[in-house]
């Protein structure tokens, strides 16, 4: 049973939903610390011209923890990242089937950033046909912080195996996993190209827009694109 760990994201990219379609569970990290103008609470969407960044304002302060961020809804938002979408994605395949789904989420006048987001993630999934179970990390009862928590996580959740994104090569205390029998596994993702409404290419943007150009059909796309591997003291072995 392969468990994934993963702050939650605002409108995230192909490489978020590809780890969390690739576990057998998904926690959304929505109690480690918040960090400001990162992708917990922006993403970027194509526009005929380039990119725009859709950004939540958001009330905080330093230390605080992502379940705690409250929204600044003084500021119309909601409003302009439903227009956003509805001015650039009008041209795609899947606009009128999709956008009345976004239309809803910003409706409703949201107080906490990461429900908001976990809205937005668990919207992307059921778009693309994702049905890996989440559970939030403030619901659980684990200890310590960094690897010895995602160990405790995994554990409570009864999994025998952590997918990591590939960051993780570089800090996670790999013994800790074989001391507790968790297999450690890797997530590569190698971003897909594929047709936008317009102009040249852009990579790295919102799952968004993958939605509004493939429809579900972009899962296949999304699993195309990612390799998983195995932890080896020697050698990092691929096994899909």
């Amino acid at each position: 049973m392969i468990c994934a760990v993963h702050q939650p994201q605002y409108l995230p990219w192909l490489g978020f939903l590809s780890k969390l379609d690739a576990a057998d569970v998904f926690v959304i990290y929505d109690d480690t610390q918040y960090k400001h103008d990162e992708w917990q609470n922006r993403n970027r969407i194509k526009m005929p011209n380039g990119v725009q960044w859709l950004t939540v304002p958001v009330h905080h302060s330093q230390g605080e923890r992502i379940c705690d961020i409250r929204i600044d809804n003084l500021k119309p938002w909601r409003r302009k990242h439903e227009h956003a979408l509805t001015t650039n994605y009008r041209p795609a395949p899947f606009y009128d089937e999709i956008i009345e789904s976004f239309a809803a989420v910003y409706a409703k006048e949201w107080d906490r950033l990461a429900e908001l987001n976990v809205a937005l993630i668990e919207l992307l999934c059921g778009r693309f046909g994702i049905e890996t179970p989440m559970v939030r990390s403030s619901d659980l009862s684990y200890a310590g912080r960094s690897t010895e928590a995602l160990v405790s996580i995994c554990k409570e959740v009864g999994a025998d195996a952590y997918l990591s994104g590939p960051g993780g090569r570089d800090y996670l205390e790999t013994e800790r996993f074989a001391a507790e029998d968790i297999t450690l596994m890797f997530h590569d993702f190698e971003h897909p190209v594929y047709e936008q409404p317009f102009g040249e290419f852009v990579t790295r943007l919102s799952a968004v827009d993958l939605l509004f150009s493939r429809g579900p059909a972009g899962l296949s796309l999304i699993r195309s694109a990612r390799t998983l591997s195995a932890h080896s003291p020697a050698k990092h072995q691929e096994v899909s």
